[in-house]
């Protein structure tokens, strides 16, 4: 899964098998959950949470009417029964918090995170993916926060992104960005040093994905700190797939590469100055200053003054232009003052910039009219429906 939205496909088993219903039976069949899932048969509970995985896997009616289910399933968590009772009562509680703030809090609230970290630590790889994915969407919550940095998920989500499923893996960078929003949160987690696990996750991801730009925001905010600065030059690519999200992420991805680039310069710019340029960061950046969002063009232009060979501002006589900084920096590079290059580099990165921008404007002239234009309803801090 690239994405944490929640219009991905879900993963398995028929019990999650959509079925349009009429709001009549839908009625019948959350009343009937609901006396299910409060028996004190085991079996009848199981039935039961299968039928509420069901019910609120599309409709958020259902997972209103089925807020009162959420207390009974955390009581099966609880228990000592076979861990496929686990599984259907995790997957039920993932459904109904889902798009749903209130259902998010009442489950905290009712004491799911203990039994869904000591999941954390299952062997069965499918209850950890399934306590992973259930701490992400419980995490978009800005009231559970704080709750569930508390509870020592952090450090197990970490190691979970080191060892875990590639799925595991995907859900875990996304909760640890969701959590790090939190100021003691980011605290915990640096103290993990989680920056080689997600350089590592980073390389292997579509640098345009969801999971490659949740990475470059938990880069961004580690190398606010000495330690998450070091990690980051430290790790072997870690610079450079930091830079190539720079150049081919998303607009929102774009803009935390930079930003964390920028940071890191200036910290330190002896430092870090010589660490960026020599992973070849000036064409995007370039680039950027174009295509980026305000605050990514306005970093950008930042970041290229601060590579330049003397921090200092130029003089009324020699103006601060892009074209001024790149000829500078290239002199340093190639070895001797080379402003045709320099010129050339903006020349084909605004001939880039307007033909994307034609392009870009043909086809929506072609294929989009106003009632064309889509409207997403995916929450990108959630996990998909199960």
């Amino acid at each position: 899964m690239e994405t944490a939205g929640d219009n991905h496909s879900p993963s398995s088993s028929s019990s999650s098998s959509e079925v349009d219903v009429t709001p009549r039976a839908a009625t019948s069949a959350v009343h009937r959950a609901l006396q299910l899932i409060q028996t004190e048969d085991s079996d009848s509970k199981l039935l039961a949470a299968k039928e509420i995985r069901r019910l609120t896997k599309t409709s958020q009616r259902c997972r209103r009417l089925l807020a009162d289910a959420v207390v009974p399933l955390v009581s099966m968590l609880r228990v000592d029964s076979p861990e496929s009772h686990h599984e259907s009562a995790l997957l039920a509680l993932l459904n109904l918090a889902v798009k749903d703030e209130k259902n998010k809090i009442s489950i905290v609230e009712a004491g799911a995170l203990e039994p869904v970290i000591s999941f954390l630590q299952s062997e069965n790889l499918n209850l950890q993916e399934y306590a992973t994915a259930a701490l992400l969407t419980l995490s978009a919550s800005v009231d559970n926060k704080p709750i569930i940095g508390a509870s020592g998920a952090i450090p197990l989500l970490v190691d979970v992104l080191r060892h875990g499923s590639t799925q595991a893996k995907v859900d875990a960078v996304l909760a640890l960005s969701n959590l790090s929003t939190h100021t003691d949160n980011l605290t915990i987690i640096l103290e993990t040093c989680p920056i080689r696990s997600i350089v590592s996750l980073l390389k292997t991801s579509k640098k345009s994905s969801k999971t490659a730009e949740k990475c470059c925001s938990l880069i961004e905010s580690s190398v606010g700190f000495d330690e998450g600065r070091t990690a980051l030059t430290a790790e072997e690519g870690g610079v450079l797939a930091v830079i190539e999200v720079l150049e081919n992420g998303t607009l929102q991805a774009r803009e935390h590469a930079v930003g964390a680039l920028l940071t890191m310069c200036e910290s330190d710019r002896c430092k870090y100055r010589e660490p960026i340029l020599r992973e070849g960061v000036i064409p995007g950046l370039l680039e950027l200053t174009v295509q980026g969002t305000p605050k990514s063009q306005t970093k950008a232009q930042t970041l290229l003054r601060l590579l330049r060979e003397t921090p200092y501002p130029q003089s009324e006589f020699q103006p601060d232009t892009l074209e001024n900084i790149v000829c500078n920096i290239i002199s340093q590079i190639d070895g001797d003052e080379q402003p045709g290059k320099a010129k050339k580099m903006l020349a084909e990165m605004v001939q880039v910039s307007m033909e994307r921008s034609l392009r870009h404007l043909q086809q929506r002239a072609l294929v989009c009219t106003p009632t064309d234009l889509p409207i997403s309803n995916s929450c990108a801090s959630e996990v998909s429906l199960k």
